[in-house]
């Protein structure tokens, strides 16, 4: 068995789409150790050795938070290096505030290594989601970031059972574990850093080109379901595991069983959920995730005991995980390639700007009427997400530049170009030509679409390109 896997694996390093994807893999396993062994311990940490207060843990959240509310700026500054080399550095700096964050013996002293923290983990979840859409088409985008969402759960049960093992037999100490998860995360820098450029499975001589910033109205649901998706995200976030520790006292290996538990049901279901996003849609699955918020959120705020709120609490983290997946999904079927990577950055600014204001105004409410008020609070935010699903319409809501990018690849097939043996091979020879399409449709608004289109057709039929999907497993056939 392990001879095959190895045989496989080596198989996959020869191609520039299988090499990626196994980058992207060890990547995904070591952010997943790194970033969910510190959110399993930093509680207890935050509340056993720095001592601090309920609304402290909200004001923590929201300096959390400014990595990410900054990112599309940092992202603007940095549009001309490639994201992969963005990803390692941010991994390196990820590496350095972990190392760091056992130093601290007080509120004001853990702020500057949660600042640097906050910004090596949320520049690489949102450049972790384009790497990731680039080893595939389209239609199998969410099959491949569900993989790599379950590459990442292995890595977090992994973690979850060393830090298990770790704090219920009292082998290390708080920070000789900070000092672990800095050096995997540092293996994830090594890894992502040469990954090769990429577009749909394809290799590129040079990186694919991006926007420094974009804000197009066209994209306004995406911007929605981030910004309230973010609302909703920072209460659980701040408060859900405080609730457990304060209110429920449960030690650092018994919040390791919960984690655990959350852990193995994602990793065993998120290739599964993947692609039900690529074959039902992101407006249905959207819709069922944001109720089952709903019931998760409430269910928690009234659980009467520990054993319902653990189980409210598993079915929360549990669906947290899909949300961004379908969001990046739906934003690659409507925009143009050059604009998916700073629009994931936007998002994520979105996602985050409403962590400076919810956690403080959570805590304030948190500390004067209790906990159950923000977590009614973030319901609300859901039952709005709901509303917002149910207006995705991918196909309608492409902008021009899309049209005629996908335009110029039908225009191709019913020319005759994308003949037996070399249909690969052309579709990737169409999405590079449609690309610079795509960039006169958005310096234009539209006008020229049909000498664009023909253009981009001329293109198509005088280059050919090489391609390989490394996802593609001839034992499964969903």
């Amino acid at each position: 068995m392990a001879g095959l896997i190895i045989d496989r694996l080596r198989k996959m390093w020869q191609t520039p789409g299988g090499r990626g994807f196994i980058m992207l893999a060890i990547m995904s396993a070591a952010l997943g150790f790194a970033l969910n062994a510190h959110t399993n311990i930093v509680t207890n940490y935050f509340e056993q050795i720095l001592h601090l207060s309920g609304p402290q843990f909200g004001y923590i959240t929201a300096i959390r938070e400014v990595g990410g509310f900054i990112l599309i700026f940092l992202s603007a500054v940095l549009y001309r290096i490639s994201l992969q080399k963005v990803t390692a550095g941010a991994l390196v700096i990820l590496a350095v505030g972990y190392g760091f964050f056992g130093v601290s013996t007080s509120f004001l002293t853990v702020i500057p290594w949660v600042i640097i923290t906050s910004l090596g983990f949320h520049t690489v979840l949102q450049t972790q989601y384009f790497l990731g859409m680039s080893l595939t088409t389209e239609a199998k985008s969410g099959s491949v970031l569900g993989r790599m969402a379950a590459y990442g759960q292995a890595g977090t049960f992994a973690a979850l059972v060393i830090v298990f093992l770790v704090f219920h037999f009292h082998l290390f100490s708080f920070k000789a574990t900070f000092v672990l998860l800095g050096v995997v995360a540092f293996v994830g820098a090594i890894a992502i850093f040469r990954f090769p450029h990429l577009h749909e499975g394809a290799e590129r001589r040079v990186a694919p080109k991006r926007d420094r910033i974009v804000w197009r109205r066209a994209y306004r649901y995406y911007y929605l379901l981030n910004l309230l998706d973010g609302a909703r995200q920072q209460v659980f976030f701040s408060f859900g595991l405080w609730v457990l520790v304060n209110r429920y006292n449960l030690t650092v290996s018994e919040i390791s069983l919960v984690l655990l538990a959350v852990t193995f049901a994602s990793m065993m279901s998120s290739s599964y959920v993947g692609r039900m996003i690529d074959r039902h849609g992101e407006r249905r699955i959207l819709s069922a995730i944001n109720i089952a918020y709903v019931v998760a959120l409430a269910g928690y705020a009234l659980a009467g005991n520990v054993v319902l709120a653990c189980v409210f609490y598993l079915i929360y983290a549990f669906i947290t995980p899909f949300s961004p997946i379908a969001a990046s999904t739906y934003l690659r079927k409507i925009a143009v390639p050059e604009e998916v990577a700073p629009s994931l950055a936007m998002g994520v600014t979105l996602l985050h700007s409403t962590a400076i204001v919810v956690p403080v105004a959570a805590g304030f409410i948190l500390n004067y009427v209790g906990y159950r008020v923000p977590f009614f609070i973030a319901c609300g935010f859901a039952v709005i997400t709901f509303f917002i699903t149910l207006r995705l319409d991918p196909v309608a809501q492409r902008i021009a530049g899309r049209v005629a990018f996908d335009d110029a690849r039908l225009a191709a097939v019913a020319a005759g170009t994308m003949g037996a043996g070399q249909s690969d091979q052309d579709l990737t020879a169409a999405g590079d030509a449609a690309e610079a399409t795509a960039v006169l449709m958005a310096m234009d608004g539209g006008a020229g679409e049909a000498a664009a289109g023909q253009a981009a057709i001329h293109s198509i039929i005088d280059r050919t390109g090489s391609r390989d999907d490394p996802t593609h497993d001839e034992g499964d056939t969903q």
